[in-house]
């Protein structure tokens, strides 16, 4: 990747506004990180960073410091670089943990697009998938689901059905490795300094897929079990150029997945009209009558488990947020009684100086 012009690799305009306010650093994107050790691409290479002391002072939680896909400011030492500042975001992609837990995880900033990945077979998940467009909509990139192994499913007509009924806006692409069927409709979906993600569950073939983009195998791919659930081959989150194509981000498999405080519009439009049309401000759309959302079920217009998948997500969303504002008031309640404690201090050592 030598040469590389940062323009191909997304840095556009949004990003320049802000990098001339920084003299004697230059403009990085991340490709990977571990063990708080990053792997960057340069407009003359790749290298390795870490963040300043004075970053890491300044940083509060886990969305401050830097992911797969951020550009950051770096200043160059021999052998070494140091992040000294990361480029503000225009999207980015959290996991947390399924449940009520509050463990999460930063996947991928400034993307564009983010290519859903769930294959038709025994591992197929309806449910799983509106999760996956709850986040995908909550980053800020443009979602499209990508089905998988066509050649295991037998009736791809009903699997391509149940899909449209909760992916409303979103494109569909069906592929297969099998018989190479999906991947020139895939490529269209790229462009020069554009930037894709690819998430799904282990074994779904984001590799696979990735790895034909690329035209050569540099990421390692494994066959799926017998019970079509996924072998981890997919580690870490990788980000690659591809020429004339723009970057592409890997991801490790994601099987259990939750939500963050996000809207659910999107991702559940057709339930969300129906609210809206309901003539009871306050219905719970249970058992009440009349109720707009429960006939659109008694006429099979809307399936009961979309409705509960609804509201499970919707009771994570708001413990999410719950949780959130609560973290917030104790981070705020503890720095003014941090700032206290500066104020004593420094009046005790004024005090001091002054009976001296």
């Amino acid at each position: 990747m030598f040469n590389t012009e940062m323009e191909d690799l997304g840095l556009s305009d949004f990003f320049l506004k802000e990098v001339k306010h920084f003299e004697g650093l230059h403009v990085a994107r991340v490709s990977s990180l571990s063990k708080g050790i990053y792997k960057l691409i340069t407009n003359q290479g790749e290298l390795k960073a870490e963040v300043s002391g004075k970053f890491r002072f300044k940083a509060t939680g886990t969305r401050d410091y830097p992911t797969v896909g951020d550009f950051v400011m770096i200043k160059r030492t021999d052998g070494n670089s140091i992040i000294h500042h990361m480029l503000s975001r225009k999207s980015l992609l959290v996991r947390k943990e399924a449940g009520m837990t509050q463990e999460t995880q930063l996947i991928a900033a400034n993307i564009d697009k983010i290519f859903i990945c769930m294959s038709l077979n025994n591992d197929f998940n309806i449910r799983r998938m509106e999760r996956y467009l709850s986040i995908a909509w909550d980053s800020g990139a443009t979602p499209v689901i990508v089905l998988t192994k066509a050649d295991f499913c037998l009736n791809i007509e009903v699997m391509l059905e149940e899909v449209s009924k909760i992916s409303i806006g979103v494109d569909v692409i069906v592929t297969s490795s099998v018989d190479k069927v999906g991947y020139e409709p895939v490529k269209n979906y790229l462009s020069s300094g554009q930037t894709v993600a690819f998430i799904g569950s282990s074994g779904v073939g984001k590799s696979t897929l990735i790895n034909a983009l690329l035209g050569q195998k540099l990421i390692e791919t494994r066959d799926i079990r017998n019970d079509d659930k996924g072998k981890h081959t997919t580690t870490r989150r990788e980000l690659y150029l591809i020429s004339g194509l723009g970057v592409v981000i890997d991801t490790p498999g994601m099987s259990e997945l939750g939500v963050q405080s996000v809207d659910l519009s999107k991702s559940f439009s057709d339930i969300d009209e129906l609210i809206k049309q309901c003539k009871f401000n306050d219905c719970q759309h249970k058992s009440e009558p009349g109720c707009i959302v429960q006939q659109a079920i008694t006429d099979g217009e809307l399936s009961n488990k979309r409705l509960q998948s609804y509201r499970q997500l919707e009771r994570e969303a708001k413990h999410a947020e719950m949780k959130m504002e609560s973290r917030e008031k104790e981070r705020l309640k503890n720095r003014v009684y941090n700032l206290r404690e500066i104020k004593r201090s420094r009046k005790a050592v004024k005090a001091k100086n002054r009976g001296r």
